[in-house]
């Protein structure tokens, strides 16, 4: 059964709580998707098969939460995931970012790292909206953000994504990739060589950025930005049991 936040913000968050055994793994999604999702969802028996805790939710404008897509921004998110991280759990936490989600994740080290015991970053995405939407764009699409305040991108999964200017604008004070970043607990990158959504390049760019005396990439032949197989699904949770305390 879905659980309900309100926050100081005003927003309805979605989540779901497995009570257990510390640290708190908390599963931060990606961009437009939901806490139904593969990854999430099998985490979460990982856990309660475990005896351990964990929780999933929704940010404002996905999947259960309120809110419309079209109004969040990655500070907002980041937000929602800090309020209901505060709100639903105590003690340390080890945290599993996948896309957008590893970027929250980084975000939420520097809001609560004495609390933060671990890292696993799943085709981790930081800094997406200015070095991958923003940087790609041409003069056309940059006109539409400032002129029309939206524009229409492809997506892989249905429907195209609206990149709004709200999400590029407060993206750029949400930045990570540009200040020092240190992650002093284990921390485990994974990343498939077919990911089309976030390249290889990004996941060394970011294993380079990082300090930390126990950091690893593994970059996994073949898999995409899904990360999803039975495969990846087995190296998620390797990944997770290594960063356990």
């Amino acid at each position: 059964m879905t659980d309900f936040l309100e926050t100081p913000q005003g927003r309805r968050i979605a989540y779901h709580k497995t009570e257990g055994q510390g640290p708190t793994v908390v599963f931060l999604g990606g961009f437009a998707s939901d806490m139904e999702g593969t990854k999430a969802v099998h985490l979460e028996a990982w856990a309660r098969a475990q005896g351990r805790a964990f929780l999933r939710f929704d940010y404002s404008g996905h999947g259960e939460s309120s809110g419309r897509f079209t109004d969040g921004c990655i500070g907002d998110w980041a937000t929602d995931a800090a309020e209901v991280i505060g709100a639903t759990t105590s003690g340390p936490l080890v945290l599993v970012g996948s896309s957008m989600g590893g970027w929250i994740s980084l975000l939420t080290t520097k809001r609560m790292g004495d609390r933060i015991a671990g890292l696993v970053g799943i085709a981790a995405a930081p800094d997406f909206t200015e070095d991958g939407y923003w940087a790609s764009f041409d003069e056309a699409q940059r006109l539409a953000i400032e002129m029309v305040g939206h524009v229409e991108v492809p997506s892989d999964y249905g429907d195209p994504f609206v990149i709004t200017r709200r999400l590029i604008e407060d993206g750029r004070s949400q930045l990570v990739l540009r200040d020092p970043l240190p992650l002093p607990f284990p921390v485990r990158f994974l990343q498939g060589t077919e990911d089309e959504a976030v390249s290889r390049a990004t996941a060394l760019r970011l294993l380079d950025h990082v300090t930390g005396d126990d950091v690893r990439l593994t970059l996994v032949k073949g898999a995409d930005h899904r990360f999803s197989t039975p495969e990846c699904l087995a190296l998620i949770e390797s990944a997770l049991a290594e960063v356990l305390p």
